[in-house]
């Protein structure tokens, strides 16, 4: 016996599916944003970045990622693009003793990391010779500028890191350092005072501890090498040059 199905009949179960099957489903916006900040207890003898005597709490705000805090923030931001920007981490780290049985938890100061706005992705900064120690980073569009250490944390060097690029753009090297061990109550050895831009002509100056006069670079030929998620296939990327 032979069934015939209509082609209305076989087309109904082709209803009932799912529309992203067959159609474009719409990407879900997310929401990021910095919340309100708090004061928490601040571990200034276990902190490589040190602070200053007077400093016993650290102004911590969360990262706000779809109404969940997804890292804690310490210090300002700066916008890398109208999607993407920068910001330090706070981490609140376990200080307790193997065999203590009481819990205790410690708030620092962390690295650098760049969320993009458009999808809540947080993406750890690797800035080339950064030492906490040391470094005070300076961000001006997608440039950081900073005081670093080499590998072996004998060399201070004057350096600039641009976001998406492999290597510094800058790293000249300003002379021996010599690393000094902190004292309870004095305020941490600082090896430079802040870099300063200039916008036209590109120019960045590193004044370090003791110097005469600070370091003039001038940064030319340089491009945007950031490529933020969805920029790779439309061919409109930008390289270093």
């Amino acid at each position: 016996m032979r069934i015939r199905l209509s082609a209305q009949a076989l087309s109904v179960p082709l209803l009932l599916l799912p529309a992203p099957l067959f159609a474009g489903a719409r990407a879900k916006p997310h929401t990021v944003g910095i919340g309100a900040g708090k004061r928490v207890p601040y571990s200034l003898t276990s902190d490589p970045a040190g602070a200053a005597p007077e400093e016993k709490t650290l102004h911590v705000r969360p990262l706000i990622v779809d109404d969940k805090v997804k890292e804690w923030t310490t210090g300002e931001a700066h916008d890398i693009t109208d999607r993407s920007f920068v910001v330090r981490r706070a981490l609140r780290l376990n200080d307790a003793l193997p065999g203590e049985k009481t819990e205790h938890w410690i708030w620092q100061r962390g690295p650098w990391i760049m969320i993009d706005r458009s999808n809540g992705h947080v993406t750890a900064m690797k800035l080339p010779d950064y030492d906490p120690a040391v470094s005070q980073v300076i961000w001006f569009r997608d440039y950081a500028a900073y005081c670093g250490l080499n590998t072996g944390g004998h060399q201070l060097y004057a350096v600039v890191a641009q976001v998406g690029a492999r290597r510094p753009i800058l790293a000249k090297k300003i002379g021996p350092w010599t690393p000094t061990p902190p004292t309870q109550g004095a305020p941490p050895v600082i090896a430079c005072a802040k870099a300063t831009w200039q916008r036209d002509p590109l120019r960045v100056s590193f004044t370090p501890t003791g110097a005469a006069a600070p370091l003039d670079f001038n940064l030319v030929g340089l491009s945007a090498v950031l490529v933020e998620d969805g920029d790779a296939d439309d061919g409109s990327g930008a390289g270093s040059n």
